[in-house]
């Protein structure tokens, strides 16, 4: 499955204090845990002990009213994560942790058709708006609380493809994969793996082909890619478990599967660290 390890952090922040016009002792230091598995491509999930505002890398995150949020760290990301608490007087408090390095292996793909390959200069435009399409369902900042649920698979099967892997296409070195590839028959049901909404229904997109996606909450969202029918439109709201699609062999696809992928806005994270080993 070649899933390196990450840290699995439940961590009471010990934490750096910055001065913001004050003495920071005038503010009782908040106490942050996290919890996920700290290494590139993992999804960390956040609670404070107090109303505030919270900071990932600069980024701020929304906090639901439990004080929870979320964040995702890229395939590639840096060697450490800042978050920072900002209180309600301006006071700030930070911590870094440190995000482990994963090793990511090469595949070696054959047999993908010289139009995929090489597309005409009109299909480069298609392929340029569909990847904005895309783009914006991911940018979605929608106010659900499904990404804390405990996610389940979409669909099972023997996996072909890993998270991050260096893809070579008929011998050209291609981008990362940043999915799960589960091979099944065509026609296979693949279900929500996590309430959300739909943000993107596409019946056939270039490279993807039927392709879904579903926003789990700020910023956390699953695309469904190479489907070969599709049971949902954008704006529906999916419960876990419910049908949204059909295993296919859309787009840039060798044979039929599903490519799973995950996504926290324009961060790529690994779907396979978000779900219990395969039965």
């Amino acid at each position: 499955m070649n899933k390196q390890k990450g840290y699995i952090v439940a961590l009471i922040c010990s934490v750096i204090c910055l001065w913001a016009g004050q003495a920071a002792a005038d503010e009782p230091l908040a106490k942050i845990t996290l919890s996920g598995e700290l290494q590139q491509g993992g999804v960390i999930f956040g609670r404070s002990d107090r109303d505030g505002r919270v900071f990932i890398d600069g980024r701020e995150v929304v906090l639901d009213q439990q004080h929870r949020f979320v964040f995702g760290l890229d395939r590639d990301a840096a060697e450490g994560v800042t978050v920072v608490f900002r209180h309600a007087n301006g006071v700030e408090q930070a911590e870094t942790y440190p995000v482990a390095k994963r090793e990511y292996r090469m595949q070696r793909i054959e047999g993908i058709k010289r139009s995929i390959m090489q597309p005409s200069e009109e299909k480069l435009q298609r392929i340029r708006e569909e990847a904005a399409q895309v783009k914006r369902a991911r940018e979605a900042d929608l106010d659900q609380t499904a990404w804390h649920q405990r996610f389940i698979w979409p669909i099972k099967g023997r996996i072909t493809g890993v998270f991050g892997s260096q893809r070579v296409y008929n011998g050209v070195p291609a981008r990362p994969h940043y999915g799960i590839d589960i091979a099944a028959p065509v026609g296979a049901k693949v279900i929500a793996p996590a309430a959300g909404v739909v943000t993107l229904a596409h019946k056939n997109m270039f490279y993807s082909g039927g392709t879904v996606i579903i926003d789990h909450g700020r910023g956390l969202s699953s695309a469904f890619l190479h489907l070969s029918k599709l049971h949902v439109k954008v704006g529906q709201q999916l419960q876990q478990g419910d049908l949204l699609g059909e295993v296919g062999s859309t787009g840039r696809s060798t044979g039929p599967h599903l490519d799973w992928r995950m996504n926290w806005f324009d961060r790529r994270v690994d779907a396979q660290l978000m779900v219990p080993a395969m039965r």
